[in-house]
């Protein structure tokens, strides 16, 4: 009986320290990420931003000294200098993206202004990865297939 009690002892323990080493690497490469993310930053240059209209309707934003290895946030504001108005997110690039579609929509102004892409609720992912970038509450954007199921071909 001592024998046993003394072997489940060692693998509970084993277990234990096995998922203590899990979580203990997981921190260890979120923290790795979130450097080298901070670091990428300061080497990437502020955006410049051109603004062109397409149609009557749209307009094209594009940023001229864009990096491939990053993401690009365009602001929108109806109002310069204006605390009622301040600056919000308008679009959410992915990595690599430099050209945006803006619509005019009912304002006859605006402002726009384009930034490197961040962590604007600080949840600790990247807005182009994050399922809604302004709610801390909701992490990483995640997608499951339920059908088909495998082997079929989606046309």
């Amino acid at each position: 009986m001592k024998l046993r009690r003394t072997v489940k002892r060692l693998e509970f323990t084993a277990r234990a320290r096995a998922l203590q080493t899990s979580a203990l690497l997981a921190t260890v490469a979120l923290s790795l990420w979130v450097a080298r993310e901070k670091l990428m930053a300061q080497s990437i240059p502020q955006p410049v931003l051109k603004i062109a209209t397409t149609n009557g309707n749209q307009l094209l934003l594009v940023i001229s000294n864009a990096v491939a290895s990053t993401n690009y946030e365009i602001y929108r504001a109806p109002i310069l200098n204006d605390t009622n108005f301040p600056f919000e997110p308008y679009i959410i690039g992915s990595v690599g993206q430099s050209n945006f579609i803006a619509e005019i929509g009912i304002d006859a102004a605006g402002f726009f202004k384009a930034t490197i892409g961040s962590d604007l609720d600080n949840d600790g992912f990247p807005d182009w990865l994050d399922a809604n970038p302004t709610d801390p509450t909701i992490g990483i954007l995640s997608i499951t297939i339920d059908s088909p199921t495998n082997g079929m071909t989606i046309n």
